[in-house]
Parts: C-alpha cells; structure tokens; sequence
C-alpha cells in the first residue's frame, strides 16, 4: 500500500506544518507529565500529614509520580486498539486532552489539611490519568508523522517529535527553575507549586485546538478505503509479530537507559557523588537538555541520509564514551561539568533510532498497537527497575551508573545491527503492505 496517491519524497509545507504542530503538541504534554517530579517536595509536604516523616512523605510522593507508569500500558493500549480501527488523529488529539485535565485538576485540588487522606487518593487517580494520557501520546505520535511524510524522511519526522518530547523536560526544568527563583522556598510550598500545573492544563488545551489543524494520515485513510483495518490489532501484534515486540522492547531498553540514567537521575548522582550544589547540577543538567533535544531532531535527519545502522553504530559508543567521561571528568575537574553534560545530552540524542526501528517494525494496520505496546511495557519494567538497579550500582562503585547505560546501550546496539540484516530486502514502512 502507498502513503499516497501522487507519491512524493520531499516534505511539502503541509508536512513541515504537521511536523511542527505535532511536535510543539508532544512537548507541552510531556511537560505536563513530568512538572510533578521537580516540584515532589512542595507536593509532600501539602498533601500527607504534618508529622509524616521526611523520608516516607518523599517515598510516598514519589510512588504517587511512579504510579503513573502503571497506568502507561492499559492507556497505550487502549488508545492504539482504537488508534488502528478509527484513526491516528482522533486518538492523537484525546491524548493531549486526557492530559491537560488532570494537571489542571492536580495545580487546583484542595491540601491534607483540608480534604484529609482524599487529597493524596484524588492526586495518585490524576497522576494516573496522566499515565494513560502519556501511554497513548509517545507511540501514536511517532506513527503519526511516520505516516504523513515520505518514507525517505521518516527519520527526520521521528527526530522532530522526538525533540518535542524532550524539549518537554526541558520546559518542565526552566518553569521549575523560574518559580524557585521567583518565589521564596514558603511560597513554593504554600502555593506557588500549583502555578505550573495550572498553566501546564491551558497549555495542554492549547496544543488540542492546535491539533484540530491536523489531518489525518494517508497511511490510514487508504487503509479505511481499501477496508484493511485489523479487527483486533493487539491480537495480531501478539500472534504474528513477536520479532518486532522484542525488537522494540530491547531498544526501548536503551532509551530507558540514556534518558533515566542521564538526564533524570545523574543531577542527583553528582550531588550525591562528587557534592555539587542542585544549582550546579540543574545548570548543567538545561545544557544536557538542550543539546539531547536538538541532537534527538540530528540524529533523524542523518538516519534518512546515512541509515540507521551507521548512526545507531557513532551515536551509540559516543553515548557510552560520553556516559564514562561525565562521570570521571566531573569529579577530577568541576569546571568542566557543564559542558561535559552537554556533550552527554547530545549522544543521548540517539534515542530518535528507537522510533525509528519500532516504526518499521510494524505494518501500518497494526503499527499503533505494535509500538505502543512495546514501548510502554518495556518503559514500565525498565524505566521502573532502573532507578533501584542504578541506586544498588553506585553503591558498589562509583562508576555503576555509566556501567549500566554502557551494557543497556551495547545489548540495543547489537539489536539494531542483527535486525537491519534480517530486514535487508523488506520495503520501507509505507509500502509494506497492512494486514
């Protein structure tokens, strides 16, 4: 099946403005998701107890924010089953909507001192439905603009969004980084904590009358006229397409790796290893954002040019050597922490060959259902165990974080490779014919 009935390989400017709308979409919703960890301090100590000791009202809070990945694979799932039987837009512009009504309702619920123990069960079903919401957003936005653009510009679509999501966290980081400024320590507990969740809901209602611009993908509207939507796509997914599951769940391993190693937990490594000050590690940590965010949208582009076994091979041993060198340089010469971080960010801008790989691991009738349960699943086990894996690492060496993204990172590596020679010959994701 063709992508359209004229077929193209250059981006027309519909495609660049899908790619863009879309793009600006994924970041605000990823911001949504992710503003309740920099603010889990203020958040304990309004919605438990007083007298909650310091170290179970953080265990508590975070298990709320945790909880949330739970809920990613049934929302994934559930919005991919009706993703590849009613369409990519529809459920592309529920996700941002199932996103922006929790964070609104988190920055407006009242305290424990005003609602007791309801306050803490309404902010774990919020943070919930902002699992769902996410399961549905990552993988129904990469078919999305996988199956706008010609298949010689996947990558660079993939790329884009990729840079959207991850411009999220670094939305999330400077919002984090202005209230704290701003506003005194009090007045980030007493109130001032609700301001980005309140903006975060009418960013999200934004990017939903944004998405109402959006058409939907020719992949599926020639699907629909050719009536070869799957009755049960997971069912399908299951049954015939297991190569492609553990395909996916192994490279998803690696960007759980990268991103929660790197990004997530290596500001409070630093501090905890070498005593940086949170300023110095949230400094450092924006310019690893940055650069991740614009390599993620680098990495696409010279996939399309180059393929993605030759990126995959450079991307993957510079995130492993940059990996080593954040951890050893910050400790022997402080100064260089900044761009030593950035230059880490930048490699782990080869998360974009994830999408990628999933994309083509799929065909179109499926796709949704495919990527989406891969990926959420594995982001629920591995993005769940990596922190206490890396937490026991470092306490056995120092050096145990980097060791972890280097062996993830090597198992995905030699994924992409034994997976490109056994699709060698395969068509590329829109001709493949749906099933």
């Amino acid at each position: 099946m063709t992508e359209r009935s004229t077929p193209s390989t250059t981006l027309t400017r519909q495609d660049l403005r899908t790619l863009m709308l879309a793009s600006l979409g994924g970041a605000l919703e990823f911001y949504d998701f992710i503003i309740f960890v920099f603010f889990a301090a203020a958040i304990g100590k309004q919605f438990f107890p007083a007298d909650t000791p310091e170290w179970l009202e953080m265990v508590q809070t975070f298990g709320i924010f945790a909880a949330a990945y739970l809920a990613r694979p049934l929302g994934g799932l559930v919005m991919a089953h009706f993703g590849d039987k009613i369409g990519r837009k529809r459920m592309f512009t529920l996700s941002v909507f199932l996103m922006a009504i929790p964070t609104l309702l988190i920055g407006l619920t009242p305290t424990y001192e005003t609602l007791g123990y309801a306050a803490p069960l309404l902010l774990l079903v919020f943070r919930m439905m902002q699992g769902a919401a996410i399961g549905g957003e990552g993988p129904g936005a990469w078919v999305f603009v996988s199956e706008h653009v010609p298949a010689r510009h996947i990558g660079l679509a993939c790329g884009l969004l990729t840079g959207g999501l991850t411009g999220g966290i670094m939305l999330g980081s400077l919002m984090a980084t202005f209230i704290n400024t701003i506003f005194t320590p009090a007045e980030v507990v007493g109130y001032a904590w609700r301001i980005p969740f309140i903006l975060g809901g009418v960013f999200g209602f934004g990017a939903m009358y944004l998405r109402r611009f959006l058409h939907e993908t020719p992949v599926f509207e020639e699907m629909r006229r050719r009536r070869q939507l799957a009755e049960l796509p997971i069912k399908a997914v299951l049954k015939d397409h297991r190569r492609g599951i553990v395909v996916s769940m192994l490279v998803t391993w690696m960007l759980t790796a990268a991103v929660v190693v790197v990004i997530l937990l290596t500001p409070r490594l630093l501090q905890q290893l070498h005593g940086f000050t949170p300023a110095q590690t949230l400094q450092a940590n924006l310019a690893g954002t940055f650069t991740l965010t614009v390599c993620a949208m680098l990495c696409g582009w010279l996939i399309d040019r180059f393929g993605v076994v030759k990126v995959a091979v450079t991307g993957m041993l510079g995130l492993i050597a940059s990996t080593y060198l954040l951890y050893v340089g910050a400790g022997a010469r402080p100064e260089l922490l900044v761009p030593l971080y950035a230059l880490a960010g930048a490699f782990v801008g080869v998360i974009n060959v994830v999408p990628f790989v999933m994309i083509n691991a799929f065909p179109p009738a499926i796709r949704f259902s495919g990527v989406s349960f891969s990926y959420n699943v594995a982001y629920a086990i591995f993005g769940g165990l990596t922190p206490l894996l890396v937490s026991g690492l470092v306490a056995l060496d120092r050096m145990g974080p980097a060791h972890y993204v280097a062996i993830v990172t090597l198992i995905s590596l030699a994924t992409v490779i034994v997976n490109a020679r056994a699709r060698r010959g395969v068509a590329a994701p829109q001709a493949v014919a749906a099933e």
